[in-house]
């Protein structure tokens, strides 16, 4: 399956959260159109708590962008509303999945008004942040702004996708497939390519998150 076929795939995935799968052209959603975890599937744990408890693992940072949709064809006034550059998202959510084949797989909220774009354009890039981005990564975490202005990017070998100058490491990858889990999304990714700046992997030390906070790794 291609990239489109997979991005169609996608897509038709974030209609609905339960049954099959509707088949036939893929509508230009603004946000996945999937239902957030109902009052009678939450177990009785207080959020807050969730958070603090889980905040105790740390995590690297990293940021999951997409290249920009082609020309589109639609209606002028739909064309002017739909968003034309390339999509980003600050993501801690992110782990090594497989060897053989190479799979890397990262959670998104299912209320990402970002993660539809990712799943049309069907491919995406890791980008993982070193000690010295925590700015860069603030600015991916908020919500309709231009996130990519003034940010120094080139376009990935594979898929085209945004790879941020100064990240530690980026991870090229074609959308292989989407499972739900709980209010989120677990999406794999497979592997077309990947390095980091000067090809050895010793670069920058990476940026961490910890109890709600950036902060770096120390000997």
């Amino acid at each position: 399956m291609g990239h489109a076929g997979m991005a169609a795939a996608a897509v038709r995935y974030l209609r609905s959260a339960d049954g099959p799968k509707a088949a036939g052209p893929v509508e230009p959603l603004p946000r996945p159109d999937l239902r957030a975890v109902g009052d009678d599937e939450r177990a009785p744990i207080d959020p807050a708590e969730f958070r603090r408890v889980l905040g105790n693992f740390a995590t690297g940072v990293t940021v999951i962008t997409a290249p920009a949709p082609p020309p589109t064809v639609e209606p002028q006034a739909e064309a002017e509303a739909a968003p034309t550059g390339p999509a980003g998202f600050a993501c801690q959510s992110f782990a090594a999945l497989s060897l053989d084949p190479p799979l890397i797989a990262f959670m998104v909220a299912r209320t990402s008004t970002t993660w539809p774009r990712i799943a049309r354009a069907g491919v995406f890039c890791v980008n993982v942040l070193g000690a010295h981005q925590g700015d860069l990564c603030r600015g991916f975490a908020v919500s309709g702004s231009d996130k990519f202005a003034g940010v120094a990017h080139e376009p990935s070998p594979v898929s085209g996708s945004p790879r941020l100058t100064g990240a530690t490491a980026w991870i090229d990858c074609t959308i292989h497939a989407v499972h739900t889990g709980g209010d989120h999304l677990i999406v794999v990714g497979r592997v077309d390519a990947l390095g980091t700046p000067d090809g050895t992997g010793d670069g920058d030390a990476p940026l961490l998150f910890h109890r709600g906070r950036f902060g770096g790794f120390t000997n």
